[in-house]
C-alpha cells in the first residue's frame, strides 16, 4: 500500500539561481521517521528527474521536523534565466508532493 507524500507532509520552496531549497514539513511529527526512511535524495532526484540535472542533498531537520532538499543543475539555469514555469521552486515543489511512498 502507498499514500502520496502530499497527503503526510507539505512543502516550502525557495529558489535561486539554478538551486532550489524544498522544504518538506510532515503535518504529524509521527510521520516525520517514515519521511527520513523513504524520503531519500535519490528518490527525490527520481521524482524530479528532467527538472534537475545535479545533485540532491538532503538535510535532516529532527527539531522542527523536517527534511530540506537542495537540488542544484535546475532545468535552463533556473527560476532566473528560465521561461519555463517548471523550473520555479514552487513547481518542484508540487511535483515532489506527488511522490508515492510506501506505507
Amino acid at each position: 500500500m502507498s499514500v502520496r507524500l502530499h497527503e503526510l507532509a507539505h512543502c516550502r520552496a525557495g529558489d535561486k539561481g539554478n538551486v532550489a531549497t524544498l522544504s518538506v514539513i510532515p503535518y504529524s511529527d509521527a510521520d516525520y521517521p517514515l519521511l527520513v526512511r523513504e524520503l531519500t535524495a535519490e528518490r527525490v532526484r527520481a521524482q524530479l528527474a528532467g527538472h534537475v540535472d545535479g545533485d540532491v542533498r538532503r538535510y535532516e531537520l529532527p527539531l522542527l521536523p523536517a527534511l530540506q532538499f537542495v537540488c542544484t543543475g535546475i532545468r535552463d539555469g533556473g527560476v532566473t534565466t528560465s521561461l519555463a514555469l517548471d523550473t520555479h521552486g514552487k513547481s518542484l515543489s508540487s511535483r515532489l508532493l506527488a511522490l508515492e511512498l510506501p506505507s
